[in-house]
């Protein structure tokens, strides 16, 4: 894979600041980001940023922008393009129907209307009736005699374009008018690689029992907030359902020995090799999301099996629970040692405070320390509360003949339960919720030691330590 230029964010470049990134020391500090992380600015820096916002101007304030926007503190601002040099490519195989109407949608939108389009039939049983569909929408097609999977697909269409950039489309989605657009803008940047749009729900009648939890977090929607994607961090990938490309930077593409979890894969690649991949929820691709409950589980469950893939590839990026040896001593201690344990984790907190304090500056910032102490803590325990009825359940079934044990399963899988369908509590019911959620748990767990035993690796279902930033 290529390197990313060493170039910096042209002029007029705007960013902005993250919402959730906090202000302290009257603007001279930021706190915010994924990892979370503290930068301090000189008064210089501190000078320039202008209500929440930068634009570049020179050498400087490029500088200071992309430092931005790498932490996780700050991003872009793009104003939407119209998109010109982009070939849309779309990998296909037995769904002439869905075929029909992602084109369609395509060419009635005024962007994408006369955009080169390729159709990348892979093996499908009737290539006469998905050429037809083809024609009909004025697009070219390549078809592979036999199926060669999805990673091979796209790369066809990769190689055949002849464009600055390509846009992947799956053939169950359907883009909302002005997508590319606000994608394309974010090409103004020469370290972009890859950015995704948000991927939500298609609207109409898809009955199933799973329908609502579906829609309401399924594992294509990103959230609402745009950031940096990298391993690790808050958003750690975006799916290739929907993707915008920068045809240069990708090389030889998709890794075509991977059947899943070939879009973290590129997406990890192309962050190890210095480019930026962003997440854009202002652009939005409808899917037609799975209402089967057994083709549902059966997809978390093929989903499960890539990380031990990727932990070949990309070892500890892919780890199950990241959390750091303080948090992991502290809740060890609270849940094996009762109420003399609680007060020696208090007392592992206490000294990971004023360790954290002393590094933060002079004096001391106690009170910060102590807040991103008990914030890590909690996240931590969610992450533990998780992993418990999600990656490592086998382990915890052997242990419930233990009434502790019970309880603590118990305990961590209603807290997961009600934390996660708390923002959505107007959109499905928490107790379809709170049981789609444990299904899908035990169905991805089954299919990440699967693949673990498949690949005699290990290396998926181990905890690791956060990155340093």
């Amino acid at each position: 894979m290529r390197p990313a230029p060493d170039a910096r964010l042209p002029d007029g470049f705007a960013v902005v600041l993250d919402p959730r990134t906090r202000h302290r020391d009257d603007g001279g500090t930021l706190l915010g980001g994924s990892p979370l992380r503290l930068l301090r600015l000189t008064p210089r820096a501190r000078a320039l940023l202008v209500e929440g916002g930068l634009t570049v101007r020179d050498r400087t304030t490029g500088t200071l922008a992309a430092r931005l926007l790498d932490s996780g503190l700050a991003h872009p601002r793009p104003t939407p393009v119209v998109p010109a040099d982009v070939t849309v490519v779309v990998p296909v195989k037995d769904r002439a129907a869905e075929l029909d109407r992602l084109l369609a949608a395509l060419r009635a939108d005024p962007e994408t209307a006369d955009l080169p389009v390729t159709v990348v039939d892979d093996g499908s049983a009737d290539p006469a009736g998905l050429a037809a569909v083809s024609a009909r929408h004025r697009a070219d097609v390549l078809r592979h005699d036999t199926s060669r999977g999805p990673s091979a697909a796209r790369n066809a269409g990769l190689r055949a374009a002849r464009t600055g950039a390509v846009a992947f489309l799956d053939s169950d989605c359907v883009p909302r008018p002005g997508w590319l657009g606000v994608l394309a803008a974010h090409l103004a940047d020469p370290r972009l690689a890859l950015v995704a749009p948000r991927i939500s729900a298609l609207p109409g009648e898809r009955p199933g029992w799973v329908t609502g939890y579906e829609d309401a977090v399924s594992a294509l929607d990103m959230g609402d907030h745009p950031a940096a994607v990298a391993p690790l961090t808050g958003v750690s990938y975006v799916p290739s359902a929907a993707l915008l490309a920068r045809r240069e930077a990708l090389g030889d593409g998709f890794d075509e020995s991977m059947q899943v979890a070939e879009d973290v894969d590129l997406v990890w690649r192309l962050a190890a090799a210095g480019w930026r991949v962003r997440y854009e929820p202002a652009a939005r691709v409808a899917h037609e999301h799975p209402a089967r409950t057994g083709e549902w589980l059966r997809r978390r469950a093929f989903y499960g099996t890539g990380a031990a893939l990727l932990a070949q590839r990309h070892g500890s990026a892919v780890a199950p629970v990241v959390m750091s040896p303080w948090s992991a001593a502290a809740w060890a201690l609270v849940l094996l040692g009762g109420r003399a344990g609680a007060l020696a984790a208090a007392g592992v907190l206490a000294v990971a405070t004023r360790g954290l304090a002393r590094r933060l500056g002079d004096p001391p910032p106690t009170g910060l320390a102590a807040t991103l102490v008990v914030r890590g803590s909690f996240a931590a325990g969610r992450t533990l509360a998780r992993s418990v009825t999600r990656h490592h359940w086998p382990l915890a079934v052997p242990l419930l003949g233990s009434r502790r044990a019970r309880r603590l399963v118990l305990l961590a899988a209603t807290v997961d339960a009600v934390g996660a369908w708390w923002p959505h509590r107007q959109r499905v019911g928490l107790l379809r919720f709170a049981a789609a959620r444990r299904l899908e748990d035990l169905a991805y767990g089954v299919g990440l030691w699967r693949g673990a035993w498949r690949a005699r690796d290990v290396r998926a279902l181990l905890p690791a330590r956060p990155p340093r930033g």
